[in-house]
């Protein structure tokens, strides 16, 4: 069973920490509540060699349709365990299949349906867990439930776009790469042996590009060691939380990259956070399992500190604000919709401000990125070809003189 680290605040004010054991994420929350202790920052203890990548998940886009079909079910009347069977036999994917089946044994045995879900995090996010929750307590499981869907699809959406933006430099990118190991390991091999079999005297970028491709032929095996020990660098650092706190840090500080990252992460908090209020989830609930939604060490860890702030009567708007996290547009927002008590309708605002500014984003990073690759492609290509045609023309005018 997993473990979860946390830290939580006792009833009389004092800080508490250590381990607690349960399934997901939400029900060690339900588990520390039980107890009279608050959460402040919860995280899941990890092995080295536990990797995530291993982990087998219900897609989002199933997800989405679920959602949707549930909601129709629910709406013409159809009791909630009959839509389950109905869609499970339905569903083309295995291990959502079994998740729903093992949803309606629990439902038989008279369980929610928020409570059958919280045993299958492979299918399930927490936030939409929470959601479920909520739901469930004030009987709008249907509108909720076209919610989810919605917002489902607007994610889906925007990682659609930023796919289909990367592809057309990625392929020049790829392309390039192929080009100049081509270059270098069968092209410039022959030229060397043809301008020593000619004992020419040769134009520095001929001498300068031969002396690279004698240096990369000798120690190619010493850079092949280096990148597969930082691959593995990589990939056992980066499941410590000490590690994805690094990565993310860096992430966020590159230029143009970072502010296309930070966009999505904004755009992806408040559309959480607003469908989580609108549902009637308890906002230090709502906070907690939209920070963990982010998947950004950085703004978990502002929004935990936030947070703990906001529990001890600070209210919202203005620990976020000091998170240094958000822009000033957002933050005027969040303080409007506090003090009005439209928090909801200002964060479904906030959600489609950095919807389209990451939509202006991703075109920005697209101009900036594709042609830095192929100037710099570009002039290594170049610098190849002026080299071989400099001294095959240096070649013959020494023959000919």
């Amino acid at each position: 069973m997993p473990k979860y680290k946390f830290t939580a605040l006792a009833p009389d004010g004092t800080t508490v920490s250590g381990t607690e054991e349960a399934l997901t994420a939400t029900l060690a929350r339900a588990s520390l509540a039980g107890r009279q202790l608050e959460p402040v920052e919860l995280q899941e203890r990890k092995s080295v060699l536990q990797f995530e990548i291993t982990k087998k998940r219900v897609s989002r886009k199933d997800l989405m349709h679920f959602s949707r079909q549930l909601a129709v079910f629910l709406r013409a009347g159809i009791p909630i365990l009959d839509a389950l069977e109905v869609i499970a036999e339905e569903s083309a994917d295995k291990l959502f299949k079994q998740s729903l089946r093992d949803m309606a044994d629990a439902l038989r045995a008279g369980d929610t349906f928020a409570g059958a879900a919280m045993a299958h995090p492979e299918a399930f996010p927490e936030s939409y867990l929470g959601i479920l929750r909520s739901a469930e307590l004030t009987g709008n499981l249907d509108t909720v439930l076209d919610q989810l869907a919605e917002y489902i699809d607007r994610d889906l959406e925007a990682r659609r776009r930023i796919t289909s933006a990367l592809v057309y430099p990625g392929v020049v990118l790829a392309m390039s790469i192929v080009t100049v190991l081509i270059l270098t390991v069968f092209v410039l091999p022959r030229f060397k042996t043809f301008f020593r079999n000619l004992d020419a005297q040769l134009p520095l970028a001929t001498r300068i590009l031969l002396n690279i491709t004698d240096f990369l032929s000798t120690w190619w095996f010493v850079f092949a060691g280096l990148a597969g020990a930082l691959v593995v660098f990589l990939a056992v650092g980066l499941r410590t939380a000490r590690g994805k706190r690094v990565r993310d840090v860096v992430v966020l500080h590159l230029p143009v990259l970072g502010d296309l990252v930070r966009h999505a992460v904004l755009e992806r908090f408040c559309r959480i956070l607003s469908s989580m209020v609108q549902a009637g989830v308890p906002l230090p609930e709502a906070l907690a399992v939209t920070g963990d939604g982010t998947n950004n060490a950085v703004f978990k860890k502002g929004l935990a500190d936030a947070r703990e702030r906001m529990l001890r009567g600070e209210g919202l708007a203005v620990p976020l604000s000091d998170t240094g996290l958000f822009p000033a547009a957002a933050r005027q927002m969040f303080r409007v919709g506090e003090d009005t008590g439209t928090l909801d309708q200002q964060l479904h605002t906030a959600a489609v401000y950095f919807d389209r500014e990451l939509d202006y984003k991703i075109k920005r990073f697209t101009n900036l990125f594709e042609p830095a690759v192929i100037l710099i492609m570009g002039l290594v290509v170049g610098f190849v070809a002026i080299a071989l045609v400099s001294a095959m023309y240096g070649i013959f005018r020494q023959v000919k003189t």
